[in-house]
């Protein structure tokens, strides 16, 4: 290890953290590094919330898309300093940590970057904060989930004529993550409506989001159909909850992809 190189520029805890670029204790060999991206870099609480690889170091303090989305940034801003009061379980209801649906009519505009930078801050804070306060930090109080993913595990568990072992292991991650999308503090739910489903499917996810509506659970949704048109997919009285406890959010523009770098 080079004692004179700092990790401060790997790690989303960094601009928390109060030994962040002192040489000599800011470094790969330090235990809320571990703790959050593992020895490796790909491990952690970072693995545990199930962030894509790519964005495992994208905060709001890097993320590419504030450039191009400078109002939707300003306003994501105000709402992750209300994290604080993930601490703060006596707060009525209408005070607690709001929902946000993220909704553009394009793709590539930057939502599920901008809906991980969110969750990879809640992680920060919800970290950070716990051992300051004495607290034990949970081991999973975030979690992302793609819709064409866990629609896919869906398939091939019920899908005829796949094989037992494909159908059995699919099966088993499918209600791995329907279990951690219902109860985990944090939950990105990227991509929704993007696919037509059964009527099994669309039962099993309104059981996720009435189980998190009901418990107040903040929920990032990311989607290129409006908020108001997702209830002829799934259920209207559930997306009526949903509703009154989102901000809806649009991003403007066209597509970036293959554009930044």
């Amino acid at each position: 290890m080079d004692s004179n190189k700092t990790n401060e520029q790997n790690c989303i805890i960094s601009t928390l953290c109060t030994i962040s670029g002192v040489k000599g204790k800011c470094h790969e060999l330090c235990p809320h590094w571990i703790t959050i991206h593992g020895a490796t870099g790909e491990g952690g609480r970072l693995f545990a919330a199930n962030i894509p690889r790519q964005y495992i170091h994208t905060t709001l303090s890097n993320s590419a898309v504030e450039e191009s989305q400078p109002e939707v940034y300003a306003i994501i801003k105000k709402y992750v300093e209300s994290f604080q009061k993930m601490f703060d379980p006596t707060l009525p209801e209408k005070d607690r940590i709001k929902s946000l649906y993220l909704y553009s009519n394009t793709t590539g505009t930057g939502k599920t970057t901008t809906a991980i930078s969110i969750a990879n801050e809640y992680l920060k804070y919800h970290y950070v904060g716990s051992i300051k306060r004495g607290l034990k930090p949970k081991r999973r109080p975030v979690y992302f989930m793609g819709m064409n993913e866990l629609q896919t595990l869906y398939s091939e568990a019920t899908r005829p004529n796949v094989p037992k072992e494909i159908a059995e292991r699919a099966s088993s991650r499918y209600y791995e993550n329907l279990e951690a999308m219902k109860d985990v503090d944090f939950l990105v739910f990227d991509d929704i409506g993007l696919r037509s489903s059964t009527e099994a499917f669309t039962s099993d996810i309104h059981h996720v989001i009435n189980h998190r509506n009901t418990t107040v659970k903040p929920t990032i949704y990311t989607s290129n159909i409006p908020l108001q048109d997702i209830g002829s997919m799934y259920s209207k009285q559930i997306w009526d909850r949903t509703r009154d406890m989102c901000l809806e959010i649009a991003f403007s523009g066209e597509s970036k992809r293959g554009f930044r770098r």
